[in-house]
């Protein structure tokens, strides 16, 4: 059981503290996985940074010329005015989102309105579209030919919101962000101890001083961390800006301008920059945030049960109707015109949309390759997050290894997906790696994953691994440690008790990691829109490509093909979950 005997010393002679409690073979194999672990993420997160920051400093040529990029950059008016609209906008959609989605998860969870199940389903009913398609939806509304510009076939007078440019930007940002802030909300106003509520009731405190004196400040972290992540979001997005963005540019479609169009990729890793620095910045706030963060429910609390109050109830209610009710025709709206003959002068029902041989994009094809893609980022992502995040939980010893890897797999959620995609193109493309001060050069062993699958599902696993990271965490938190202490007692390698405990305990969980790896691959332009080779078209892409040659209607067709494969999987999911939940049940009643 004991490691070679000619490695070991070595190894403890180059590492004596590190190394001195490494003794058997399961040891070995433990930080064997935890190296290949953090190498992956730094393949995959860290290293193609240093490519893209660096040839911020080049010209197109690739010499150096230090800061005139981004001194160019500065003194270009239409740039800085993009840097400008992007944080406008950012912070528009973050506020109006955290405060439509603080809304609609009070009512979820303070209220006795009715109804709530249905609202928790439609208030994440937009996780399943593409950001892309909700601003085609919101295009087929309010467009110049819109429905409700028209006047609905002149049932009441037009109205012109002025879809194209910041109030379209922000609108279709607000379908995208409104689903996570309800979800973090939700969770913050979960976590409530009745007995603060009842002594205030009994003090008969104002209902209103009440709120601002207990239920904000109980959970301040909560906003806090919705704000940072709605910025993020907004900030960083490109599918609603390349539809409705009219003549107002932003930051993501600079770098799409700067790269696809105009093959500059020193600007474009420029303007990366740009976008990268705010996204980092954010992120930071938020970790140091939470940490200060303590436990607001004990052992003593009492579960909040909602009082009826009808006329707060109904209030409510007419509110998250009015709230799901936009989200609801902005999505039938995509499905409804999918089948429409011609918008919107001839509505009678029509297939031709799905008929994709007269269009670009790729067509089924795109479609089925979306979905190979998916699930691949699917099996194999679960696989990496998982045997992570046990190791990190659930190990024993190599407390500097387990900080590294953790704090790797938080830094992909401040990375954007439209630098992540860029920074693959520089880190992945070369076929040599030049040495800093040298004439010397490395080959890239990473080339050959470059205009392959790989390098689209190794992608989408890092764009997406810091919220499965922290899923598959707080899974095996709540599992009992008591289970490695048994099995290290008697002497039971720790994967068999991972494979044969840990994994059975925690299905539903790994089944959520899957799903969200698959859904959101499955609606993910921005990660992937500069790495997708011209043979292995996407569906996510095909929209942007069709809206481009002004095929909304296929555009629209395939937004409702995705939707509906994404509905599709969730559903089947929940039903496996049900089944695999009983049978978990009945495992640790044997």
């Amino acid at each position: 059981m004991t490691s070679s005997p000619s490695t070991l010393p070595l190894l403890r002679r180059l590492f004596p503290q590190k190394l001195s409690h490494i003794t058997t073979r399961e040891d070995w194999i433990m930080v064997a996985i935890l190296v290949a672990g953090t190498l992956f993420l730094l393949v995959g997160v860290v290293f193609p940074l240093y490519p893209m920051i660096l040839r911020s400093f080049e010209d197109t040529d690739g010499n150096w010329v230090g800061l005139a990029n981004y001194a160019k950059y500065l003194n270009t008016p239409s740039l800085v005015t993009s840097l400008i609209n992007t944080f406008a906008m950012a912070i528009a959609t973050a506020l109006i989102s955290v405060v439509l989605g603080f809304i609609y998860a009070y009512a979820l969870t303070r209220t006795a309105m009715p109804g709530k199940f249905v609202f928790r389903v439609l208030g994440i009913l937009p996780l399943y579209v593409p950001p892309l398609a909700n601003a085609i939806g919101l295009v087929y509304l309010f467009g110049n030919n819109g429905l409700v510009t028209k006047g609905l076939f002149g049932l009441f007078p037009g109205w012109d919101i002025g879809l194209y440019g910041f109030n379209g930007i922000v609108i279709g940002e607000f379908l995208y962000c409104f689903p996570q802030a309800v979800v973090i909300l939700t969770t913050a106003l979960s976590l409530t101890d009745a007995r603060v509520y009842e002594a205030a009731e009994v003090l008969r405190t104002n209902p209103i001083r009440t709120f601002l004196t207990v239920t904000i400040p109980s959970v301040k972290f909560g906003l806090i961390s919705t704000i940072f992540v709605c910025f993020i979001l907004a900030f960083t997005d490109f599918g609603v800006p390349k539809v409705v963005g009219g003549s107002f540019n932003v930051l993501a479609i600079e770098i799409y301008k700067q790269v696809i169009g105009q093959q500059n990729f020193s600007m474009g890793a420029t303007i990366s920059v740009f976008l990268l620095v705010p996204t980092i910045f954010a992120f930071v706030i938020d970790r140091i945030v939470q940490r200060r963060q303590t436990a607001l429910v004990s052992a003593k609390s009492v579960p909040l049960q909602p009082k009826p109050n009808p006329k707060l109830d109904w209030v409510m209610f007419g509110i998250c109707c009015l709230i799901a009710g936009f989200a609801v025709v902005v999505f039938l709206t995509i499905i409804l015109a999918s089948f429409i003959n011609v918008w919107p002068y001839d509505f009678s029902f029509s297939l031709k949309h799905y008929d994709f041989s007269v269009v670009g994009g790729g067509g089924y094809t795109a479609y089925w390759n979306s979905i190979q893609m998916s699930l691949y980022t699917a099996f194999f992502g679960t696989i990496a997050v998982f045997i992570g995040a046990y190791l990190i939980e659930k190990g024993k010893g190599f407390q500097w290894l387990r900080s590294v890897n953790y704090f790797l797999s938080t830094v992909p959620l401040a990375l954007p997906g439209l630098v992540l995609g860029l920074a693959y193109v520089f880190f992945f493309n070369k076929l040599l790696w030049p040495i800093p001060g040298t004439n010397y050069s490395l080959i890239n062993p990473f080339n050959w994953l470059y205009g392959t699958m790989g390098i689209l599902v190794l992608c989408n696993i890092i764009h997406f691994y810091t919220v499965c990271f922290l899923t598959a965490t707080t899974a095996l938190k709540q599992t009992d440690p008591e289970f490695e202490a048994v099995s290290a007692s008697m002497r039971v390698p720790f994967y068999k008790t991972f494979w044969r405990v840990t994994v059975p305990l925690s299905l539903p969980a790994i089944l959520e990691i899957g799903i969200y790896f698959f859904i959101n691959a499955m609606v993910t332009i921005s990660a992937i829109i500069f790495i997708y080779p011209s043979t292995l078209p996407l569906a996510a892409v095909a929209i942007v490509n069709m809206d481009d040659a002004g095929d909304i209607a296929p555009a629209a067709a395939m937004s409702t093909l995705i939707v509906c494969t994404s509905i599709g999987v969730r559903l089947l999911y929940s039903f496996l979950t049900k089944g695999l939940q009983q049978r978990t049940q009945a495992w640790l009643k044997r």
